[in-house]
């Protein structure tokens, strides 16, 4: 499968010498999802700028439909739609106005009418830009990036602001785009967002990519838990040696990376032992747990550890 997007050892740094991305690879192929999470400050915008041919890097390589979109601008710029976290068009225009001004520096684009009918804007046309809400305002954003027929869609946080109908409409329109064959790149702060719509994911910290792969991959790296209450008289010593379990009073959690046997194996002393597991919780980890524990990391001396780590050795 062809990469359309490609990242070799990508680095940016401003002035004063702060990396804000520090040797970072990556490969989308043709007709992926794949989804750039991070938390604040991660690296995540000057990635995708690097990658939108907004900055040169200040190391490393990076192609987009086989060009550096940088300095070979002209051949990258016609193929790609952006869609940046803010517009900034003039208040006063009308909707449809805009539309046509930005189609008039866009090749080949599409009609101004299919543009806004395909971001739900059909009936908004009339509408001046100061008087759309925040969420339309985001749906125009979508539909200017659109308007070109983009071989690679890069978008930053598509669905801020919009209401829970609107984000499943930009959800079904990504899908729809990729399944026609356009490769999108995405970051989003919604992790329901990312694990609906990501073939792939990577997620940044510090400037690196830290954890990648499918949404399922990403999760499996995490432990699953178990969770249940012990009843009065039963101490968390009787559980079996097998399973590694942290008692809080009667509460009890068990962390695993084999769900099914840990849990097998506890339900099975639990009957063997005539013990009720009052409010008994099973469950696999979530993109939101792996990056949360991604997000309790820091870096001290160039060394990444957890956080709580840190905090414990400096008090």
């Amino acid at each position: 499968m062809t990469n359309v997007i490609e990242a070799e050892d990508l680095r940016r740094t401003y002035s004063g010498g702060f990396e804000a991305v520090n040797g970072i690879s990556l490969a989308v192929p043709r007709g992926e999802v794949f989804a750039l999470l991070g938390t604040n400050g991660a690296g995540k915008t000057s990635t995708v700028e690097l990658l939108e041919g907004l900055a040169a890097p200040s190391g490393g390589t990076v192609r987009v439909l086989g060009h550096d979109p940088y300095r070979e601008r002209a051949a990258v710029r016609p193929r790609i739609g952006v869609m940046l976290q803010e517009g900034g068009f003039p208040s006063d225009l009308t909707v449809a106005e805009t539309v046509r001004m930005w189609a008039g520096c866009t090749s080949g684009a599409r009609p101004t009418g299919e543009a806004l009918e395909a971001v739900g804007l059909g009936a908004r046309g009339g509408v001046r830009i100061k008087q759309l809400s925040g969420g339309e305002r985001r749906r125009l954003d979508l539909a200017l990036a659109l308007l070109g027929r983009p071989e690679v869609l890069f978008l930053d946080e598509p669905t801020t602001g919009l209401d829970a109908e609107g984000r499943r409409d930009t959800w079904a329109l990504v899908r729809a785009l990729r399944d026609g064959g356009t490769t999108v790149l995405l970051t989003t702060h919604y992790l329901e967002e990312a694990e609906s719509l990501a073939d792939r994911l990577a997620i940044m910290h510090q400037g690196r990519i830290v954890l990648s792969g499918t949404p399922a991959e990403v999760t499996a790296a995490q432990p699953a838990r178990i969770r249940f209450v012990l009843p009065e008289g039963v101490a968390p010593g009787r559980l079996p040696l097998g399973l590694k379990a942290a008692a809080e009073g009667r509460r009890v959690e068990i962390r695993t990376h084999e769900l099914q046997d840990a849990l097998g194996e506890l339900l099975l002393w639990a009957r063997d032992t005539g013990v009720r597991l009052e409010g008994l919780d099973a469950r696999s980890a979530s993109l939101e747990e792996a990056f949360l524990e991604i997000a309790s990391r820091t870096t001290v001396d160039g060394t990444t550890v957890d956080r709580t780590t840190v905090e414990a050795g400096t008090r």
